[in-house]
């Protein structure tokens, strides 16, 4: 028969194995453990007695329990296998949150940490704190932190995009702000159109939500028109999900002729449009925003702090028309209650300060500079770059003699390589594709150009 001490030696092994104690470690003293389970101390005595017997922990007079190390092999990683599959949605964004020091994530989506260190989060606490720290206790308004949303009021004024604080809505992220516009907009069922290649993390929402997605072909200058209207006039969607500028993946920015008339279509055609910009501090204010051609009439515009201050933060927001923001409020409420007014204080602090600017002119900076040496590189190799911008933290490129990026990618992960292959931003993720989105940042790092051209040279076989 299995005793108390028998079952309490077995959960502490189970997560001894697991990890959640490590070689090391202190266990929890005989009086915690008693006094937590409601045990006699004579029990956990016994079951300390039993880890101790199969060579787990050992004890250390006065000081109590500790596990020692095991020779047991290493446990699998929770995406074993992924080298012997397709590459797809969730394959990337697992990609995308692992820490890996010593892989050049050159399909990586953020700018590189050190583009973003200066901003030190760290000694905002204290002022954070000074804004009001019996609020920090509950639960913030619907709409979200309303100095913040004061301040972006302005930052749209620099966009040309007029707004009023109560046509914003503050979000857990520019995701969450997607997850509310599609909960909002559409049934399963229903359609909606979007940018092919496009930003797959929102292929992966729609899917999950049971949309059909109507692939707009992007070109250098902004969607295909003749496809767009076609596609408006046959399947009447509600909505269109767009990136005007520096478009993930292709790095491509609209052009103002194309804008207009994509808000003259959507205006005939009654399509609301979502227009998301998560890489706006890192382009010119004066570039062409179909919101601030539109003034919020036809647009919604989902903004972030992710790329340019942290993605730690989770800050994002939306701006639409008034009454469409207190329903899209509303349903935030019922989903998440609210957002992090933590989070929402900290960014106000940040944008508070003169130092703002001066991070968001020295990322500027640097992705310019970045951009030039990247498109320096791809040109050294003939490679076909979909589209030139002078400053993009993406480009879209494809390699000569590649005639599946997914083949290659999979070639270069052992060599800890990390691409982000074309195929994963396609509507149809089964079609082959020889392009891929390369990261400036990363692209700085001369492990990549040495892998690279080894590629090219053909020591990496490329199928």
């Amino acid at each position: 028969m299995t005793t108390i001490a028998d079952s309490l030696a077995d959960t502490l092994a189970r997560q001894i194995a697991s990890g959640a104690y490590k070689a090391g470690d202190k266990l929890p003293s005989l009086r915690e453990l008693a006094l937590l389970h409601g045990y006699a101390k004579n029990t956990v005595v016994a079951a300390f007695e039993l880890l101790v017997s199969r060579g787990l922990v050992e004890p250390r007079r006065g000081s109590g329990y500790f596990v020692l190390a095991q020779s047991t092999p290493k446990p699998p990683e929770e995406d074993a296998g992924s080298l012997g599959r397709a590459m797809d949605i969730v394959w990337l964004m697992r990609e995308q949150l692992k820490t890996q020091p010593d892989a050049v994530a050159v399909g990586d989506g953020f700018p590189p940490v050190e583009w973003l260190a200066d901003v030190r989060l760290d000694k905002y606490h204290p002022k954070v704190v000074r804004t009001g720290l019996g609020a920090l206790f509950r639960y913030g308004s619907r709409f979200g932190y309303a100095p913040l949303r004061d301040h972006l009021v302005r930052k749209l004024a620099d966009f040309g995009i007029g707004a009023e604080p109560r046509q914003i809505v503050l979000t857990h992220g520019a995701n969450e702000a997607m997850d509310i516009v599609i909960r909002y907009f559409v049934p399963p069922g229903g359609k909606v159109l979007v940018d092919d290649p496009g930003y797959y993390p929102l292929f992966g929402k729609l899917k999950l939500a049971g949309v059909q997605m109507l692939a707009v072909p992007r070109l250098a200058d902004g969607p295909d028109l003749d496809v767009l209207e076609r596609l408006l006039i046959a399947e009447r969607p509600r909505l269109f999900f767009t990136q005007s500028l520096a478009h993930n993946p292709t790095g491509s920015d609209i052009s103002p002729a194309k804008a207009f008339r994509v808000l003259q279509l959507a205006q005939k055609y009654d399509l609301m449009i979502v227009e998301n910009d998560p890489l706006a501090d890192f382009k010119p204010t004066a570039l062409p925003r179909l919101s601030a051609l539109d003034q919020l009439e036809r647009t919604i515009y989902i903004g972030s702090f992710s790329k340019s201050f942290s993605a730690a933060l989770r800050v994002g927001f939306i701006a639409c028309g008034a009454d469409l923001a207190s329903d899209l409020a509303d349903l935030k409420a019922l989903i998440h209650v609210s957002s992090s007014e933590y989070s929402e204080r900290t960014v106000d602090v940040i944008l508070s300060e003169g130092h703002y600017q001066r991070h968001l002119n020295r990322l500027q900076n640097r992705l310019g500079a970045a951009t030039r040496k990247a498109l320096q590189l791809f040109d050294s190799v003939d490679a076909e770059v979909f589209a030139r911008t002078p400053q993009s933290l993406y480009v879209w490129a494809a390699l000569p003699g590649v005639a599946d990026s997914l083949v290659l990618a999979k070639e270069l992960l052992p060599r800890k390589i990390v691409m982000a292959p074309g195929r994963i931003f396609s509507v149809d993720s089964t079609q082959v594709s020889r392009w891929s989105r390369f990261n400036v940042g990363a692209m700085a790092d001369p492990r990549f150009a040495k892998a690279l051209r080894t590629a090219l040279k053909g020591l990496i076989p490329v199928r």
